[in-house]
């Protein structure tokens, strides 16, 4: 029994190798059952895959009149649901041998075969059709020990299965003699050519190699099997297993190519190329196929109908007449044809399947010399990790003969191995490297990692986790996979443990998380915040801002309001206390309170925060960008304080979109509505004979060029585009798929988007700014060129930055006609020193008085004056600042992440911008809302997939059954999307 200091120091030793957590996914969980996995990397991906497949077969597999007109596709559910025998299915397997044949590159002279069942059947087929128990002069040879002896017991129960139906084979034949058949002292060894000549052996049968075992033939193997066949080809054959063979050869693309040609081999759908029913083909030299004829002639034993190769030349005479290989299930590759069919019902579909994997995987790996050097190189990555892993090694010691397309691992020295703890701890690991998980004496779940699904090691075989790793994977998937296993292994480890020591009665806390997490705030400390602006801007009962919206908010969730600034030793400790001076404004006020660090955090809209200010705990600006957060605490836009800076984007963005679509709507339609309206009320206007003086154009069809696809700019292309208004935009390249997958028209360069256009309205904000210019990198980026591209009698809409519009440039375009009305939203300040405007409001009021009529100004209020809009933003900002203080979690970051506090990522209004994750998240939780989102879009993809492969009239025939609920289906799913923010 295993002391109670030993379970305890290797449970420890467990958790400090697993202290940093998880390690990275694999690509895809299948590693188990061969390279079978189609790589896909999640449900959605499989899913795609799918559709994928349904495409590619309606695309090569067509339906033909009697006078060869194309009159559709044959679909899946066609395929599937039809007898397996004719047209399109004798096609469908005439594709699939076809394409195995081309891409392992197997010479033209030989044939393959194919039957139903796996690798087994495949040996049987080949086996009984190649060995003759008549023939006293043939010796057989299998690179595996024999079955039952004492090295048998290393090659696991397979392999010692192949060996006694050989031995089987003779030992109940008639003419059989058991002492014929020759097994190789240890596994997967090729003796010399000489050795195997000296026994009389005239056929090689290989299978001590890869699959069960994670070995490969040496090259010297291969070199003395050459050797060998070369010295009699006519009487000298090899049948080789090729499940693990094939894309797994590190040999030597010359060598490859000579053992192809030279051997027989089978190998079994599922494994070697990707089907997904069990299938077997087997490739025969020609000398192979006149053997088999011959064989034939005189058989030893009765081969069953469905693995027959050489089938009766007369179907009349099934039993007296000659049996020929020329009308087996062959495919002929010089002649591209099968030689006869597949006995009994196969699955066209799984064909169809294996021959879509196979092109798909060239298209994604290249040849298969480039499969097979790629399968070279994920040994070399695995034997590189396992000389650093303390927690593994490799079963197969001598490097060369360690497989290219599976692994077989053990742990090394496993302390419990004697306490019979280990084979519990293997168990385990492997529930958690799939979906089960599992489960710590505490109670504690660890979820299933899901990277694995199948990794256990054959029966008999020394080993205690094998994977297959062939080239269809990248090697940073397998190491990852590597990764997953020794942590598997030590969570399991210490799972097991604190068992046992649970049996004894100790006790253990919960397993530390590895998921990061900020420091917590002081629970005993008074907080203070300082809130620098109105926090609601409708008029209440006394005439004043109504702040109690927001005052609930913070109330609610445990602080304290307080009207005026406060006094910190005066406070309740241990709260949050918010003190409301929405009155500040000059810098002088604002530092009198917080140069020396009074308020621990600041909430701010419009006010500007001097750089003397200090904050310990951070800031939030309501509304987006910071401009206004000058203070030193947060180093600015580019961090490096020690407080964070975050804002609340998004609250305001719909206001002010649409407060620019109203500009845009005050001149087109250009119909002068207060002119109209004066003079109806005066009696002056007749609608048959003056109406006609007032000839207007709509705003449909106008193009309108909005530059930056932010918050603001995505909310006023939407309200454009409802208007039918041609919305052409231009942002950064990374917003191209989003721009162009909401309908809209996306424009490379900034002249693009303003060529041609009837409105521009640019949504950047000033951008970063340039210290050698010593300005913000967007100042003045509507310039002369710019506003030179634009339709005569253009409008311009400058509700981002005043700073954003060349003056100068814009006052010629006023002037020439080219620019007819400007609206501009900016801010302007009065100077009371110098009894003088400042601010970037303030270039437009010259241009005002010239050109009178022709611009509009707003003092920056097409925003800051919605009171819904404010009250939301000032909650989301009472929650961020709140969040920061006591979680340490920081929720729309500007700049850089100060140390001790992690990113909570971005938070916007549902509907506005990306989604988050969180806002995401919520979706999906909504069970009703998932059932809902995928019922709509399943019916949608079958009423489409339906259309797009059905000819005219069918599909005048399902539009009749089907076109209502297509049109009502998709306006069911565009509105949940809608309702739900996405």
């Amino acid at each position: 029994m295993t002391s109670k200091e030993t379970l305890r120091a290797e449970r420890l030793a467990a958790l400090r190798l697993t202290a940093a957590g998880r390690p990275r996914r694999t690509a895809n969980p299948f590693f188990g059952v061969g390279p079978i996995t189609d790589l896909t990397a999640d449900e959605v991906d499989a899913r795609l895959l799918r559709f994928e497949f349904d495409a590619w077969l309606e695309r090569n597999y067509r339906k033909l009149d009697d006078r060869g007109n194309d009159i559709g596709p044959f679909t899946t559910a066609e395929i599937g649901r039809s007898m397996h025998r004719g047209y399109p299915a004798d096609k469908i397997l005439l594709d699939m041998m076809r394409e195995i044949h081309r891409y392992f590159g197997f010479p033209k002279s030989n044939q393959m075969a194919v039957g139903l069942g796996g690798g087994h059947s495949g040996f049987t087929a080949c086996v009984m059709h190649l060995m003759n128990a008549s023939n006293d002069k043939q010796g057989v040879y299998v690179d595996t020990p024999a079955p039952e002896s004492e090295a048998a017991g290393s090659g696991g129960f397979f392999r010692q299965s192949w060996g006694a139906q050989l031995v089987e084979l003779h030992r109940y034949s008639k003419r059989g003699d058991e002492r014929r058949v020759h097994f190789s002292p240890t596994e997967g060894t090729i003796p010399s050519a000489g050795y195997l000549r000296g026994l009389g052996i005239e056929l090689f049968i290989g299978v001590g190699h890869e699959t069960t075992g994670a070995t490969t033939y040496t090259s010297q193997d291969i070199s003395n099997l050459l050797e060998w066949l070369r010295s009699d080809p006519e009487n000298h054959h090899a049948v080789l297993d090729a499940t693990s063979l094939l894309g797994a050869m590190p040999w030597g693309d010359h060598v490859v190519r000579e053992l192809l040609a030279r051997t027989c081999m089978f190998m079994p759908f599922q494994k070697a190329i990707g089907g997904v029913s069990g299938y077997f083909v087997a490739t025969f030299t020609p000398q192979a196929l006149r053997l088999i004829e011959r064989n034939q002639r005189d058989p030893s034993w009765a081969i069953p109908r469905q693995l027959k190769i050489a089938v009766p030349a007369d179907p009349k005479r099934p039993l007296s007449g000659d049996r020929s290989v020329a009308v087996g299930p062959l495919y002929d590759p010089q002649g591209d044809k099968m030689l006869g069919g597949v006995i009994n019902t196969y699955s066209a579909l799984a064909f169809a399947e294996t021959t879509f994997g196979l092109l798909r995987s060239e298209r994604r790996l290249g040849s298969v010399e480039n499969l097979n050097r790629r399968s070279t190189a994920n040994r070399d990555a695995i034997n590189d990790w396992v000389s650093r892993s303390p927690v593994l090694r490799l079963s197969v010691t001598e490097p060369e003969r360690r497989g290219a397309a599976v692994t077989l691992l053990e742990v090394v020295g496993p302390a419990l191995e004697s306490s019979g703890l280990h084979a519990r701890i293997i168990a385990r690991s492997k529930q958690l490297l799939g979906y089960e998980g599992i489960t710590h004496p505490d109670g504690n779940h660890e979820p299933g990692l899901d990277v694995a699904r199948y990794v256990n090691a054959f029966p008999g075989t020394p080993g205690d986790y094998r994977a297959w790793i062939g080239g269809v994977r990248a090697p940073d998937d397998v190491v990852a996979l590597l990764d997953n296993l020794q942590y598997a292994y030590l969570r399991a480890k210490v799972a097991v443990i604190e068992e046992e020591l649970a049996k004894l009665g100790e006790r253990f806390p919960s397993s530390p998380s590895t998921i990061e997490s900020g420091r917590n705030g002081n629970a005993s400390r008074t907080y203070t915040v300082l809130v620098a602006d109105p926090i609601g801007l409708r008029f209440g009962p006394e005439g004043t801002p109504d702040h109690s919206e927001v005052r609930a908010h913070m109330e609610a969730r445990g602080g304290v309001f307080h009207l005026g600034a406060v006094c910190r030793e005066a406070l309740e400790p241990g709260r949050v206390h918010f003190s409301y001076q929405p009155d500040l404004s000059t810098a002088d006020e604002i530092l009198q309170q917080t140069d020396k660090g009074q308020y621990d955090a600041v909430i701010a809209a419009a006010t500007a925060i001097p750089e003397g200010a200090v904050f310990s705990e951070g800031g939030v600006r309501i509304g987006a960008g910071t401009g206004n957060m000058q203070s030193r605490s947060w180093g600015g836009p580019n961090g490096g304080g020690p407080a964070p800076l975050m804002n609340t984007p998004s609250f305001n963005s719909r206001a002010t979109a649409q407060m620019a679509l109203k500009a845009m709507l005050k001149v087109v339609p250009d119909l002068p509505v207060d002119e109209l309206h004066q003079r109806v009320v005066d009696g002056h206007f007749d609608t048959a004979r003056n109406l006609r003086e007032f000839p207007t154009e709509k705003i449909e069809g106008k193009k309108v060029a909005i530059i930056g696809y932010g918050n603001i700019g995505r909310e006023l292309a939407k309200l454009c585009k409802a208007l039918r208004m041609r919305v052409c935009v231009h942002a950064r390249a990374i917003h191209r798929e989003w721009i162009e997958a909401e309908g809209l028209k996306y424009a490379p360069t900034l002249q693009d988007a303003a060529r041609g256009a009837d409105f521009i309205s640019p949504h950047t904000g000033l951008g970063a700014f340039d210290q050698a210019r010593g300005r913000f990198a967007n100042v003045g980026l509507i310039d002369g060129e710019i506003l030179s591209l634009l339709n005569d009698g253009a409008v311009v809409i400058n509700y981002d930055r005043g700073e954003i519009i060349d003056a100068s440039a814009l006052a010629a375009a006023l002037d020439c006609g080219k620019v007819r009305h400007v609206a501009v939203d900016a801010d302007i300040f009065f100077d009371g020193q110098t009894s003088s405007f400042v601010g970037p409001l303030v270039p437009y009021r010259q241009l005002a008085l010239k050109f009178p009529g022709k611009l509009e100004l707003l003092p920056h209020a097409a925003a800051d004056t919605d009171h819904p809009s404010r009250v939301a933003g000032a909650k989301q900002a009472v929650d961020q600042i709140l969040d920061a203080i006591l979680n340490r979690r920081i929720v729309n970051r500007k700049g850089e992440l100060p140390s001790g506090y992690i990113d909570g990522g971005s938070r916007t209004v549902p509907g506005i911008g990306k989604p988050s994750r969180d806002q995401l998240a919520a979706v999906i939780a909504d069970r009703p809302t998932l059932e809902e989102g995928r019922a709509l879009s399943e019916r949608l993809a079958a009423i489409f997939g339906a259309l797009s492969c059905a000819e005219t009239e069918a599909q005048q025939s399902l539009l009749t059954q089907y076109g209502s609920q297509l049109v009502e289906t998709g306006a069911r799913l565009n509105s949940l999307l809608e309702e739900r923010g996405l």
